[in-house]
Parts: structure tokens; sequence; C-alpha cells
């Protein structure tokens, strides 16, 4: 968390996001598909055929990786990705190059201000399994001399911080994160520690994960994934049928900047993050602490750093990833934080897009912001019968008249590591 010293605290505000998603590769897509409820949750022919009972996928659209060779990969006609960046790259790095282009345009920055020693980048990603599996393959039948010099770099989990630091010209801070599904929530709240502290004036925040069966598969097997057919009543978080989350993939920057620097250059202002916090539970490498006790500190910690009360906190974006015991664990960490039958509006948008894994915390960071800066609260979709247990939460299942002022994300990850996020609406003019 950020320290304190004598100086006036520096404030942190979100001037540009790009999103590469399920449910819409801009603003306005994604946009209308949260305002709408309109899923990105599709049924996957590979699944079936791969004789697992899992069939649903959010699905990038617009894109297609059919083969190792980047000539045949396809993406809109809008992005232009030189070859020589191409080579060092995998699907998720394709999908965070476009969503850092959006970031881009959308904060105005001039190339001078993108790449410059006080600009940096802290970005999250899983890496490519498939790729990792098929060079190695490679590799053993042809030789490691007669493979893409840049497989390496393609595959691992720091591709992202890398490729963007090369493709942008990035000469401040940059960092890659690995705690599973929370990766991209604590380059988030780095990113803001970064600025607050002075170190940084700007920072991108990213994640991006591919979107494919060498994603999709180790998840069969922890069997946390929902075996249901129809993306209309699949995944369905907080709902007493949930059998577990959809994965996606795709890409979410988030430009964080400091706030007299924004002023100063006439940014557009999307939203202020004003705190975070994280802890991890002690308990297990998989399931939750049953009480959501590392949650409960790292959201008490959040609205403790943002200073304000925890009747202040509007919204909150679970991470509602529609497992028996995660959804279970967050609301009573909620009901714990913020009193039963007392707390914010909930939802989890996991239920249109399905979950993006080291993603979720950008991703779904974004949608706060969209949802602070245009006035509505997203729904939790797909519930049909509400879990009895969450019934004094304020579970979001219908379409509500709100316009939130204060937003909480929460992300939790395997390891049992917790992030939970606090932004407000701006209303500074």
């Amino acid at each position: 968390m950020s320290t304190q010293n004598s100086q006036p605290q520096r404030r942190v505000v979100v001037t540009g996001l790009g999103f590469i998603t399920s449910i819409g590769n801009t603003r306005e897509q994604v946009l209308t598909s949260l305002r709408e409820l309109r899923t990105g949750i599709e049924y996957y022919p590979d699944l079936e055929r791969s004789g697992v009972l899992v069939r649903l996928v959010g699905t990038v659209k617009e894109f297609s990786f059919p083969e190792l060779h980047s000539d045949e990969w396809t993406y809109p006609a809008a992005y232009t990705i030189p070859r020589e960046h191409l080579r060092s790259m995998g699907p998720n790095a394709v999908y965070g190059f476009c969503a850092m282009k959006q970031a881009i345009a959308e904060a105005q920055l001039p190339p001078e201000l993108v790449s410059h020693p006080r600009t940096g980048t802290m970005c999250a990603s899983g890496g490519s399994s498939w790729l990792s599996y098929d060079y190695m393959d490679m590799m053993l039948e042809k030789g490691p001399q007669r493979c893409n010099p840049m497989a390496m770099i393609a595959s691992i989990a720091g591709t992202l911080n890398m490729n963007f630091v090369s493709c942008f010209g990035i000469k401040g801070h940059s960092l890659g994160f690995s705690s599973a599904c929370a990766s991209s929530a604590h380059a988030l709240g780095e990113a803001f520690d970064r600025i607050r502290l002075n170190r940084q004036d700007i920072v991108f925040v990213a994640g991006a994960e591919d979107c494919d069966l060498f994603t999709i598969l180790p998840f069969v097997g922890t069997r946390a994934l929902t075996t249901g057919t129809d993306p209309s009543i699949s995944p369905c978080a907080f709902d007493v049928k949930r059998d577990g989350f959809v994965v996606t993939g795709g890409g979410t920057v988030l430009v964080l900047e400091e706030l007299e620097h924004a002023r100063r250059r006439g940014a557009p202002i999307q939203a202020e993050m004003i705190g975070w916090g994280e802890a991890s539970d002690g308990y297990s490498v998989m399931a939750p602490e049953p009480e959501g006790d590392g949650l409960r500190r790292a959201m008490d910690a959040a609205i403790g750093e943002a200073g304000i009360s925890p009747a202040e906190v509007d919204y909150i974006n679970a991470h509602g990833t529609s497992t028996p015991l995660g959804d279970a664990a967050e609301i009573r960490a909620v009901k714990r934080v913020f009193g039963d039958g007392k707390g914010p509006f909930i939802s989890s948008t996991k239920s249109i897009t399905g979950h993006g894994l080291s993603l979720a915390g950008a991703m779904e960071a974004g949608f706060c912001c969209l949802a602070l800066q245009e006035r509505f609260t997203p729904v939790s979709a797909n519930i049909t019968e509400l879990d009895p247990e969450f019934a004094s939460a304020a579970i979001v299942t219908a379409p509500i008249h709100y316009a939130p002022r204060v937003a909480m994300t929460n992300s939790s990850g395997f390891g049992g590591t917790n992030v939970s996020a606090i932004l407000r609406r701006w209303d500074e003019g």
C-alpha cells in the first residue's frame, strides 16, 4: 500500500480504456453489452471434440489464430502490427496490443508521453500454453535452431510487458504480475502506488489471456468449469444451481495518470482510483477460506486507504466466478465488511463475459469505470433462483435505475490471493 508522508497525496485518475473482450472490442460495444446483458459466451465445438463435458467459452470475436505462423493470424483491420513484433507475440499479446492502441487514443497521449521515463507499464498474463506446447513439440522434432527464436518471449507469462516495452517504446517502470486470477488487479494496485509515491506519472495497466483449448482444458481437471450448455443460463454466479465458470480471453488496458499531470494536458478523465487492498487467505492452494477472511481484509484495507466509510461504497463488481465455494466465501466476506442486509449493490459481470483469469481484474476495473461514468449498475445475469444464503445481499438480478458514485472491484485467485480496488465517479469537471 502507499506509505504516508508529510507531502500531499498525489491523486490517481483513469484517462484511457481499451477493451478486447468476449462482449465487444470497443468501448461502445462493451458498454452496450453491459447495459443490455448481451452475452459473449458461446458453444465451442473444439471442446466437444476433445471429449470433455465442458461446452461453453467466452469467445473473442474478429480474431483468429489457426496455426503457429503469425502470417495466418487475423485481427481487425483497424490495427497494424509490424511483422517483427508479431514474431514475439502470442494471441494474448495481440489482444493486449489492440487494447493498448485503444487506450492510448482515448487518453489522447502523444508519442512523447507514451515513450517517456515517467511512463511505465504493469501487465498480467498467464502466457500462451498453446505456443509453449507447439513450439516445444517442434523443437523436439526439428531441433531448437529450426524454431522461431522469439518463441520463448511469445509464450511466457511476462510476454505482455516485454512486448509493450518494445512495441510502444516504454521507458519507465515495467513489471509483469503472476498471482493467478488476481494478477491484473495486483498490477492495477501497484500502478496506483507508483503514481501515488511520485515514481511515475502515467502507468499502462494491462491484462490479457489466450482463449483456446490449451487455456481451458487444465481447468477441466480442477472441476471448476460449468458443464452447462446454454449461455442464457450458464454461468450463473450466486444462483443456487451454480456449478462453475466459463473461461474467456482477450485484453484490457487502463491508463492511470496523476491528476495534475492529466489536467495540465487536458486529458479526458474517466474515473478516479482512490484506494486498494490485498490480503492472503493462508488456507489452501485452491479452495477459498470458507468465510472469505482474506478478501474481507483486502476490502477493509481498500476502504481504509480510500478514506471512506463502508456505507459510501455503492456497487461491488464481485469476483463472482459461479463456483459453489467461491461465491459463498465472497458474499460472507461482503456481509462482514458492510453488514448483513446493509451492503452495496453487487453483480458479477463474469456471467456474460466468462472468467478472464489473469485478465479479470483489469477488465472488471474497466467495467467499473464505464458504470461510474455512464451512471448505470451492471446486472448479474442468469440468476433464476438466488441462493437462499445470499438473500440478504443486494445482488442485482434485473436492471435497476441507479447511478453509483463509488465502485469496488474484487479479484481472488489460486493460492488464496485477494485484491480489492475502489474507484470513484469523476465529478470535478
